[in-house]
């Protein structure tokens, strides 16, 4: 009987490893058509947006820093206004009354790994009022840990906050929306970019960082009208895409420029 038991484990965990191959194969199939529908249409560099915006309001700018990945940079808007850190430096200036300056670190095709890389890039004495990172998608697509995306993510947090920076960070959107992405691996990709979004909302807290679940704030707009939302490769967002992404960010970007200046002022007084 023994013997007869272990055949028919032996049995069954051959069965188990063949369905885990095929499932391996099937996804990794999917993965490259996926890649091969979205293509590099928008070539891999951003628009250049970093500039002082609104300078006739006068007094001392804002400073502003964009770290991440293409979301952060920009990628697929067609005008400097439009990306997501020239929306974000426009409404930032418009409620607090002050011009912002806005310097963008991200870099299209980075993960949360090449966040030091990003920090180690800015000059020493650089201390921005508000840091804004957006980072995970290409985690996700890359298949990076949860654990090592959100402890990149804590390290980048604390050295910012060490420079007297306020932390705001747009966790990962649903990669779900993606179209170009078959099935069943736009599901799979779905599932694991909410459990990065919501590791990295735990992380931020932690750190002593805002998140932003965009997930909830403008995932159903790019799930509801993908045509509108997405830019032409149809994973990159549309500046309506950015748009409606700095309007889910600007509150919480606001409050922690506010925090930022009223820290500041307390320490020069």
């Amino acid at each position: 009987m023994r013997r007869q038991h272990l055949v028919a484990f032996a049995g069954v965990g051959v069965a188990a490893m063949a369905v885990a191959a095929g499932i391996r194969s099937v996804l990794s199939h999917q993965a490259a058509i996926a890649r091969r529908r979205i293509g590099k249409p928008l070539g891999e560099h951003s628009l250049d947006s970093d500039r002082l915006w609104r300078p006739s309001l006068g007094g001392d700018p804002i400073e502003l820093l964009l770290l991440g990945d293409s979301l952060a940079a920009g990628l697929g808007a067609e005008r400097r206004k439009q990306t997501l850190g020239g929306r974000l430096a426009k409404g930032l200036a418009r409620r607090l009354g002050r011009p912002v300056h806005l310097r963008t670190a991200a870099v299209v095709g980075s993960e949360s790994p090449d966040l030091a890389a990003q920090l180690a890039d800015l000059p020493d004495d650089y201390a921005p009022h508000v840091a804004v990172i957006v980072v995970g998608g290409n985690d996700v697509t890359h298949r990076i840990a949860v654990a090592v995306s959100t402890q990149h993510l804590r390290d980048a947090i604390l050295r910012l906050r060490r420079r007297g920076t306020e932390v705001v960070v747009g966790t990962c959107p649903d990669l779900g929306a993606l179209r170009p992405v078959p099935q069943p691996l736009r599901r799979l990709v779905s599932s694991m970019s909410r459990r990065l979004a919501e590791a990295q909302t735990e992380t931020a807290l932690a750190a002593g960082a805002r998140p932003v679940d965009l997930r909830r704030a403008v995932g159903p707009m790019f799930f509801d009208d993908p045509d509108a939302m997405f830019s032409m490769d149809r994973f990159h967002p549309s500046p309506l895409g950015y748009r409606r992404t700095a309007e889910a960010l600007l509150s919480t970007v606001c409050l922690a420029a506010e925090t930022a200046l009223s820290s500041r002022l307390q320490v020069q007084h």
